[in-house]
């Protein structure tokens, strides 16, 4: 059956995919079971719950599979056990295009799981993780696997889990100087290492100034980038109140403006349009010496990205929004999109995956008519 002309139109405006999109991820991966109740239960208490579904998660498994989705090449390197949990795991990466042949299989022990709690009133989740036995060493790994695996990479990942294994590849991606990306969800052990050699950074909100100690998240960001010279630029997300985005810069021209960057962030919220229902962006427009009290002084550009204002019957669970989020990321950064677009791009596809239970369930296709406003 041909397709219809409004489909044809609609898969003819996209942009075409990155040249260059093979990315490779190591970290976490899951089987979710998520319940979700029509109030949080009280201790000793019995409830029933209102929907169930059983579906991948961890954050790594999560963040490839929406980029897989996107159009990108995933690669995933993580760890199961050979139980119904394992086998399933890589069938639903397999169906969404993830590669999963350098994922270790351990002939004993279990796969990770988490019971995952949503409440419908609050639309939090609450999640009970039990990890996979055994953990992933360094030696599950070959030097022949990592390579494969690393062979033609635009991108490398990290959600710091397998902190150990995380290292190694790391290590090797920098020294094929191909780029790193960390998700700082929390210290972690392991975490600085890989800091010291990532060239983006995505974290939550309360990670910059749980590490740098700083008065303000602002503060915190220039603190970031002049302890790591190798950060490109940090993003900070914040749930339904958008991201902060700190990008460094290279050239920072003889006339460059010093401003204190929590005053600036503070100039640029009020210029965010609060009536947008879509994602948009705000920035500092030219490159300036951002200072923080204290701490001293970077040259960059502050942006501040919004979240679209999804309706409360349409917001179904949060879980994995983070990891949409960064999955959007990979692939702004493979297709070279700018920050004033790449933010609203990622908050999108976020929201997209609000709309579903679970973390995998609402992630959009590539060709979704949604997406199209923001590809180009």
């Amino acid at each position: 059956m041909l397709p219809s002309a409004s489909s044809s139109s609609a898969a003819g405006v996209l942009p075409p995919l990155p040249e260059n999109r093979v990315v490779l991820g190591c970290g976490g991966l899951g089987l979710d079971y998520l319940a979700t109740v029509s109030a949080f239960p009280k201790p000793d208490a019995k409830i029933r719950s209102t929907n169930l579904m059983v579906q991948g998660g961890g954050n790594a498994g999560n963040a490839l599979t929406c980029a897989a989705r996107l159009g990108l090449t995933s690669r995933l390197i993580s760890k199961v056990a050979d139980d119904a949990l394992g086998r399933s795991l890589l069938a639903e990466l397999e169906a969404d295009g993830v590669d999963t042949s350098h994922i270790v299989v351990s002939k004993e022990g279990n796969s990770p799981f988490t019971y995952i709690i949503v409440d419908d009133q609050t639309k939090t989740r609450t999640c009970i993780h039990t990890p996979g036995n055994p953990t992933m060493v360094p030696e599950d790994l070959s030097r022949p696997s990592l390579l494969s695996a690393l062979d033609g990479a635009q991108l490398v990942y990290s959600d710091v889990r397998f902190h150990e294994t995380a290292l190694v590849i790391a290590k090797e991606a920098a020294r094929m100087k191909i780029p790193i990306l960390l998700d700082s969800e929390r210290k972690r052990e392991g975490l600085d290492d890989l800091l010291n050699l990532a060239d983006y950074v995505v974290c939550s909100a309360k990670f910059p100034q749980a590490w740098t100690e700083a008065s303000s998240i602002p503060s915190a960001l220039v603190n970031m980038l002049l302890r790591l010279p190798n950060i490109k630029f940090v993003i900070v997300t914040l749930g339904e109140d958008g991201c902060i985005m700190l990008e460094r810069s290279i050239n920072e021209g003889p006339e460059s403006e010093e401003t204190d960057v929590d005053n600036l962030l503070e100039s640029l919220k009020q210029g965010v349009d609060h009536d947008s229902v879509l994602p948009t962006c705000i920035s500092s427009k030219s490159v300036m010496q951002l200072s923080a009290a204290g701490i001293g002084t970077v040259s960059g550009m502050l942006l501040v990205g919004t979240a679209e204002k999804i309706p409360p019957d349409e917001l179904i669970d949060t879980t994995g929004a983070g990891d949409a989020f960064i999955g959007a990321i990979l692939y702004a950064i493979c297709a070279g999109m700018s920050p004033e677009k790449m933010l609203p791009f990622a908050a999108q596809v976020a929201g997209a995956g609000c709309r579903a239970l679970g973390a995998r369930m609402g992630l959009p296709q590539r060709t979704d008519p949604r997406l199209a406003p923001f590809l180009h």
